[in-house]
């Protein structure tokens, strides 16, 4: 069996088409078809449905198809155990991560990792949306949010504390919060959606109502509600911690509880070995978080 072929396989099945796997490959529709019926032949077997607008894999494609993946990941990190220690990757390396957390954490790291690796292409999709990776063909996502997805697995890479922040307008026409439910009283500034905030009190998880006039679904705009005077945000420090250092808002510090904690988590698909491309960004990106004190 050629690797080639395998690869053409693989992803196929991750895409849905042979057209998505040609695509990704940067390989002819016709070239990508031809692997596919080599690798059938080679095996006897059929792999996959496939239709004019779709592919499926059969049953023996599904038994095959994690056997195609391992083939594939023990090759490539067999490969890069021979190169010398540092060498570059090469290939294709497909993020995924907020509008935010992409422009103030992850676009700043890219260009020294990209660097160190010359022949390493990356697209970074900065997106609010929680997009299918599996089906869009991407290789990691950065996600600050609980895991759904039993088709993927996580990796932890910082705690994401929250910051309770509003401009100094605000604060001196409506004062300050002294705790949680003061928060009733306030306008507090939500992603669309969100009726309550998360707290922690010692062991104990809060959940407190909130609203306000203003709504948004990017952190973005609701920092810049904040900022401009028109109540409370409940914001990652990573996002915020500028912004308090030059006084354009401030930290409000509750007395009975602070914000709820979550986790930056590196989100990739289900494997047993993850490519080698994956992993050294995962570790370029941790490495970075630690450095600038982001995530806590």
């Amino acid at each position: 069996m050629k690797f080639e072929d395998i690869e053409v396989f693989v992803e196929a099945v991750q895409t849905g088409s042979l057209a998505g796997a040609a695509r990704r490959l940067s390989v002819s529709a016709m070239a990508a078809s031809r692997s596919l019926n080599n690798l059938e032949s080679e095996l006897g077997v059929r792999l996959v449905h496939r239709t004019t607008r779709s592919l499926s894999p059969t049953s023996d494609g599904e038994m095959f198809y994690p056997h195609a993946v391992s083939l594939l990941e023990g090759q490539a990190n067999a490969l890069a155990d021979l190169r010398p220690a540092g060498s570059a990757l090469t290939g294709h390396l497909r993020i995924t991560a907020s509008a935010a957390f992409s422009r103030k954490v992850v676009a700043p790291m890219l260009p020294a990792f990209m660097l160190q690796h010359p022949l390493l292409r990356v697209d970074l999709v900065s997106t609010d949306e929680q997009l299918d990776i599996v089906d869009k063909g991407i290789d990691v996502a950065i996600r600050i949010a609980p895991l759904r997805d039993n088709r993927l697995v996580a990796r932890r890479l910082a705690n994401n504390p929250r910051v309770l922040c509003a401009a100094p307008s605000y604060l001196n026409s409506y004062g300050s919060p002294e705790s949680v439910t003061d928060l009733l009283t306030h306008s507090c500034l939500v992603n669309i959606g969100t009726s309550h905030w998360f707290f922690e009190c010692g062991e104990k998880r809060i959940r407190q109502k909130v609203s306000g006039r203003f709504a948004a679904s990017s952190i973005d705009a609701i920092f810049e509600a904040c900022a401009g005077g028109l109540g409370i945000a409940n914001l990652s420090r990573w996002y915020v911690a500028p912004f308090l250092e030059t006084g354009a808002v401030n930290e409000i510090v509750l007395e009975d509880a602070k914000s709820e904690t979550l986790n930056i988590w590196a989100v990739y698909p289900t494997s047993r070995l993850v490519p080698l491309k994956v992993r050294k960004f995962i570790e370029a990106l941790e490495q970075h978080l630690a450095q600038n004190g982001e995530g806590g």
